[in-house]
């Protein structure tokens, strides 16, 4: 069945899209709107129940992310046990520690999404952090982890300071690195990252204009912040969430392939 076909019988209650052919989707996107870096950075979902308990998602290491297919996703335990691998090409090991410590420590997360912009490393690279400058920022204020840089992250032990750091929260900065999200579907985890690579992607552009920044006060900035969490709340309470059905008709629209 075609991912155009599955969207018309959401609309009837009768399908929905797999959890493989949304991840291949968030993976295109993130291509599409140019949040990659070459072979790197990740995005994880919880596998189907029928592929493995407590298992994950992920790509496989070795290709681009608008190579990423339903098909070739590898289905990895949180033991780091290769449970089914079409192309045999193993997956990122910095991808695992990172993905496998949240997917570990928080069962209601369903997505993990990680990149490495140049809007998001740079903003992870400032210690003022992402400041409250608009609307767009400020779905983010006060509700931001941090990490600190450790090096690559290839050192299992680092699991334990990075899901006490990224506490109960859904976003986070890694410090000098880049950023994470965090969804309850793969839609919400995508939303999220999208939000915030635009916040990060305006704050540069209003640091470098050489204007004056005009911050929104604190009280204003947290109204702000619970209206966005409202409407989130909203969205995953009804299915299917209309703003990441457009992006999968978009990702679909441009790359029909990823259903394979």
């Amino acid at each position: 069945m075609s991912i155009q076909n599955t969207f018309q019988n959401e609309r009837a209650g009768t399908s929905q899209p797999t959890e493989r052919v949304q991840l291949a989707a968030a993976y295109r996107l993130i291509a599409h709107f140019k949040m990659d870096d070459s072979i790197f950075t990740h995005i994880s979902s919880r596998a189907p129940a029928d592929e493995g308990e407590h298992a994950f998602l992920i790509n496989p290491y070795g290709l681009r992310f608008d190579e990423v297919t339903a098909g070739n996703l590898v289905t990895v335990d949180l033991d780091g046990r290769i449970l089914e691998d079409r192309l045999g090409g193993g997956i990122n090991k910095a991808g695992f520690t990172i993905h496998s410590a949240v997917h570990a420590a928080r069962p209601e997360v369903r997505c993990v999404l990680h990149t490495h912009t140049v809007a998001g490393v740079a903003i992870s690279s400032m210690e003022e952090g992402l400041l409250p400058l608009n609307q767009w920022s400020l779905q983010f204020h006060n509700r931001l982890a941090f990490h600190d840089y450790e090096g690559i992250a290839l050192d299992l032990d680092e699991r334990e300071r990075l899901v006490a750091d990224l506490g109960e929260r859904n976003v986070m900065v890694l410090r000098n690195h880049g950023l994470l999200t965090c969804g309850r579907t793969v839609g919400e985890a995508f939303a999220l990252m999208f939000n915030m690579e635009r916040a990060c992607r305006a704050q540069l552009a209003i640091m470098s204009s050489g204007g004056t920044m005009r911050p929104v006060d604190g009280q204003l900035a947290e109204k702000t912040a619970r209206q966005y969490e409202r409407w989130s709340s909203d969205d995953i309470a009804s299915q299917p969430d209309p703003q990441w059905e457009a992006f999968q008709r978009l990702a679909i629209k441009e790359y029909p392939d990823l259903t394979d």
